[in-house]
């Protein structure tokens, strides 16, 4: 079974390139050493990890925690309950799992004040309604339990194909540079690129002071955000990891956009300009994630 998230996380994500794969898996550890941290799990407690993936969070929690660790695993794709339940499996922590499908706003099943901590990992991003999401997040925790979120941004990046976007519309067709317009292309494919369609969609309408905003008002108290901006050496260093690979899981790739919205003149063009860059070994990539965390009520 395959679904948009699964073939993402297990594949699009890294171009299936295993040099590639374990430079993105150190990225990701280093998301979740962040979560788990703001998370203060301690023995014999119940965790929910929302939009639990590969389930990495709640299998790190229990090697941290030890087996008197509960977890719910929760994730909207099938695919990936049962890659985390086959892990689990693998792990030898299946007893300590319950595995829930359902979306981030809805999570039906886990009763009422049940749990000590909710982490997310790259989730709220994708849910439209991440106050709603933040409100079940409290129902579940019992008082004076624990959020604690790690989420990417990628507001910055549309803001970017729609500067591209705003030079290319104050230009005559003429004027433009040709790999402006490609570059346009492919990044309006992946990110909206203008006021109105930043705003409407989950992955571009909220920033960070929204993310705080959102968890005040689902009812969190004593909250504490941390914006990490990050930029160094890029891990990717091939071409072909570089357009299989795609930035997030509702994003095309760039190898599809430009099999389908480049000529194949315009394909060997905008090679011949990127390649060189996306090699140099002076390339650099930059790294936005916010870490949010807070606590539900004593009473």
């Amino acid at each position: 079974m395959s679904d948009l998230w699964s073939q993402w996380l297990l594949h699009g994500r890294h171009a299936d390139d295993p040099r590639l794969q374990e430079a993105m898996r150190a990225v990701v550890d280093r998301y979740i050493d962040r979560v788990l941290e703001g998370a203060q799990l301690t023995a014999g407690q119940t965790l929910v990890d929302v939009g639990t993936g590969e389930g990495l969070v709640a299998f790190r929690a229990m090697e941290r925690v030890g087996h008197s660790l509960r977890a719910w695993l929760t994730d909207v794709s099938e695919p990936m309950l049962q890659h985390a339940r086959a892990q689990a499996e693998v792990r030898g922590v299946l007893g300590q799992c319950s595995f829930l499908r359902c979306p981030a706003d809805r999570l039906e099943g886990i009763g009422d004040a049940s749990a000590d901590a909710v982490t997310t990992r790259s989730v709220l991003a994708y849910v439209a309604d991440k106050t709603g999401a933040l409100r079940e997040f409290h129902r579940v925790l019992r008082p004076g339990g624990r959020i604690s979120l790690g989420e990417p941004l990628f507001q910055d990046d549309a803001v970017e194909a729609k500067a591209i976007k705003a030079v290319i519309d104050s230009h005559p067709a003429q004027g433009v540079s040709p790999l402006l317009i490609l570059l346009h292309r492919w990044k309006a494919a992946q990110f909206p690129d203008s006021a109105d369609k930043i705003s409407a969609s989950p992955i571009t309408g909220y920033g960070e002071r929204d993310l705080l905003r959102f968890a005040q008002e689902a009812g969190f108290l004593e909250l504490h955000l941390e914006l990490h901006i990050d930029t160094g050496p890029s891990i990717v260093r091939t071409w072909d990891a570089f357009i299989h690979s795609s930035p997030h899981p509702l994003a095309p790739t760039l190898s599809r956009i430009m099999s389908e919205q480049f000529t194949a003149a315009e394909r060997e063009y905008f090679e011949r300009s990127m390649r060189p860059v996306i090699e140099s070994p002076s390339a650099v990539s930059t790294d936005r994630m916010v870490y949010l965390t807070a606590r539900k009520a004593l009473a």
